[in-house]
């Protein structure tokens, strides 16, 4: 089996080389990674024939950005199977780049919907936090999100689940 995966950063490549590791050795994945889509995609340039010419019957997308146009063109959005799990109580969306507010939200209105199911909806903006994984120093940039997520829960006492 092949599988395509349209990245906005190389650092997503070894994370889904490890996850293919443990659940299905045997898979070919063919990363695709363009930087530059996210860049472009936050300054609303139209990306439909770039995108389109990459995506094949078995594409992931691992881009929130560019998550709902490579759906509409065919592609799997990684964070769709998250957003459609059963949850329970209110839900914290907490994410580090406001072009991603909009398709998060869009698509977990969507999963909740389909679920009948209504459910406040706290965000927690921490796009402070993107330079470090621009800066590539992942670590500090993980820990700095749990540690915000973390915090915002110990004020909000009515959430079920976070989704990132």
């Amino acid at each position: 089996m092949s599988l395509r995966l349209i990245h906005t950063s190389d650092v997503h490549c070894a994370t889904f080389e490890a996850l293919r590791d443990l659940m299905a050795p045997e898979a070919v994945l063919d990363h695709v990674v363009r930087p530059d889509w996210l860049t472009r995609a936050q300054a609303g340039e139209d990306l439909r024939s770039e995108l389109a010419e990459q995506i094949t019957d078995r594409t992931l997308c691992t881009c929130t950005t560019l998550g709902p146009l490579a759906e509409e063109l065919g592609a799997l959005r990684i964070d769709q199977p998250m957003m459609a799990a059963q949850m329970k109580g209110a839900i914290l969306m907490a994410f580090c780049l406001e072009s991603t507010r909009g398709p998060s939200l869009t698509l977990l209105e969507q999963a909740l919907a389909s679920a009948g199911r209504d459910a406040h909806v706290h965000t927690l903006l921490m796009q402070d936090l993107w330079p470090l994984f621009e800066r590539g120093l992942h670590a500090d940039f993980l820990s700095g999100i749990a540690d915000r997520v973390r915090n915002e829960l110990l004020q909000l006492a009515d959430v079920g689940c976070v989704v990132l």
